[in-house]
Formats: structure tokens, sequence, C-alpha cells
């Protein structure tokens, strides 16, 4: 019998090509989605890659109701991948109490459901974005947790926290953090990829769509960073290679491998990329030219962040592995699809 997975949020980015991940990796899949800002259609990119269409369930996990009903009619569930969450940063600057409602009530709903229904293991989406402005980079699991710098970073520390006070009573599942660092680009397929709803909160969805003309211009926040070009520096990592990290977490868990009952990895490439060499990489891949200027300084951004990701490489046996141009170009090529199909 496969063993069960539910993922909250999994029509979205990150949780659609992991759902794909996973059933290739042999797991049912379960998607708990409210598609407040994804789209049904992105399962049928799910089906057309791995030939399975995963169940689904449209459900705010804010709803506990509706997330216990779900659990009881899907039976035995091995484990969830906690997605389902408000993640732009500029956006929880203006709004932070739809960030702290919608991202701190989804993820105690969904910890109360893995205890009552038994489950092996919990997966939390988190972020590099708790170790705040790092002492140095790259970061490492040791670091210390800062200062948040946006509301939304505040969000995956708090989330944090939660979870480390929930296993400290007791409970009878293993729970494993990932700390993404900068998930970008699309399926190899162009079959599922980003698809930002109005005007693109994330750097790459943005460069693609100045690319295709659809934005006059990509704005570029800041040149006087304390970097080599003075532009952001962050470690942007292929969203495939983000996925397949999450089927090792599960793995480890459902087979009884965690060695604690809750463990921490930074999910990255170890490399950092400044905003304008990852634009002129981009022009490099594609061919295509990208218009952009020079903006102030965006409040709550860091000024450079990248990761040390060797922790899960020797643990969890898990390495990114995609290059850069490779991952813009797929980011490209998902971009035209979009166009092909007149989305945007």
């Amino acid at each position: 019998m496969k063993n069960k997975i539910v993922l909250t949020g999994g029509c979205g980015f990150i949780g659609s090509h992991t759902c794909v991940e996973l059933q290739e990796a042999g797991f049912d899949v379960v998607i708990f989605d409210n598609l407040s800002n994804s789209e049904i259609t992105v399962l049928d990119g799910i089906e057309k890659i791995t030939g399975i269409r995963p169940a689904f369930y449209q459900i705010d996990c804010t709803d506990k109701g509706a997330v216990y009903q779900a659990f009881q009619k899907e039976g035995p569930i091995a484990g969830v991948v906690h997605f389902a969450a408000s993640k732009a940063v500029g956006e929880s600057v203006q709004k932070p109490l739809l960030y702290y409602r919608n991202n701190l009530a989804s993820l105690m709903n969904m910890l109360e459901a893995a205890q009552d229904f038994h489950l092996k293991g919990f997966v939390f989406s988190s972020s590099c974005t708790v170790y705040g402005e790092p002492d140095k980079s790259p970061v490492d699991e040791s670091a210390p947790i800062k200062p948040a710098t946006s509301p939304y970073g505040n969000t995956k520390q708090i989330a944090e926290e939660i979870i480390k006070d929930y296993v400290h009573t007791g409970i009878d599942f293993n729970a494993i953090i990932l700390r993404y660092f900068n998930p970008i680009g699309a399926h190899p397929t162009a079959e599922i990829g980003e698809l930002p709803r109005g005007v693109p909160q994330n750097l790459l969805p943005y460069v693609c769509q100045a690319a295709m003309g659809i934005r006059k211009e990509l704005s570029v926040f800041g040149n006087d960073y304390n970097t080599p070009d003075g532009s952001c520096i962050r470690d942007y990592i292929d969203v495939t290679d983000l996925a397949k990290a999450h089927v090792c977490a599960l793995s480890r868990m459902v087979d009884g491998k965690s060695k604690d009952q809750i463990e921490y990895y930074n999910l990255g490439t170890g490399k950092g990329v400044s905003v304008l060499e990852l634009v002129n990489t981009f022009m490099e891949a594609t061919g295509v030219k990208v218009p952009y200027s020079i903006k102030g300084r965006r409040e709550g951004d860091i000024e450079k962040i990248w990761g040390n990701p060797s922790h899960a490489n020797e643990v969890l046996g898990w390495k990114a592995q995609v290059p850069l141009k490779e991952t813009l170009a797929n980011a490209w090529r998902w971009q035209m699809r979009l166009r092909e199909k007149g989305v945007m």
C-alpha cells in the first residue's frame, strides 16, 4: 500500500512541483488548496507529466472543520507537507494582519490534524527569511534567528516556534522544517510553473513578463547595496530541485530514520547571485532582452543572503543540481507556453 501524503497549497508553485516528484517517487498525493493564489488547471499539468491526477479538495486550511472532514474521508495518511500560506514580502508589509491570520491559523489546524489522525511526519515550508539580515553568508542551520524584516518573515519565525513548542508537548509525529532560499524556474516539460495573479511579487516571473512585453520594465530595487554590482544577492534554487528535497524529507520520516523529533535543513545552492546577475544570465540563456530600471531600495529587503546546504546534502542525501541557465530557460519556456494558451 502506498503512503498517502497531504499537500496543503498543492496547486501552488512549489506545491505542484512537489506533487509531481512525490507521485513519481511512488507516493499517493492529496491536495488541499483554496485556490486563492493558484488555478485548478494545475491539476491537468500534473496529470500530463505523471499520468496521475491527485485527489483534490478545495479547502481553506484556516477552516478546521473542512480539514478534518477531508482527513476522515481520505483514511490513513502518512504525512503532510504544509505549503499553504501568503508569501509576498512586499504585500506582507502592506497587509500584516492578512499574513498573520492566514499563515498561523492554517498551520495550527494542520498540526492538530497531524496529531489527531496519527501521521508519521510533518514537513513545514519555511524560509531563509528567518535568519533576517545574517552576520555572514553562506548561512548554515546554526545561524542565529534575527528579527524579521517583514511580517511574512515573522510568520515563518513564529510558525517555527509553534512547531517546536508543539513537538515539546510529546506529540506522536516527527517534524522537518525546510528553510528555502529563493525557488525559481518551472518544470522542464513546461506543463507547470509559477503563475502569479496580477502584478508578480517575485523576481523571475516579473523578469519573464518584462521580457514578454507584458510589463513595461523590471524595477530593480536598489543598486547601492554593499555587493559587487550594488543589487541584492540571493540564493536561487531550481523548483524541481527544491521539490525533490520534500521527497527526501518525507521518506526519512515515513521510514523511521529521523534522529530527532524536529529537524531543520537549509535548501539552497550554496551560491549567491545578484539581481542584476540573474537578469543578465536570463538574457544569455534565452537571447531575449529584459528592459529594466533602477529604483530606490524596497522596505523589507535583505541585502545579501545565500545558504550552506551541506547538512541537507549529507543527512537527506539531497543536492541542488540544475544549472542556473537551465532554470532560467525553463522559466522562459513556461512563459511562452502561457502566451500560447492565451493566459498572459
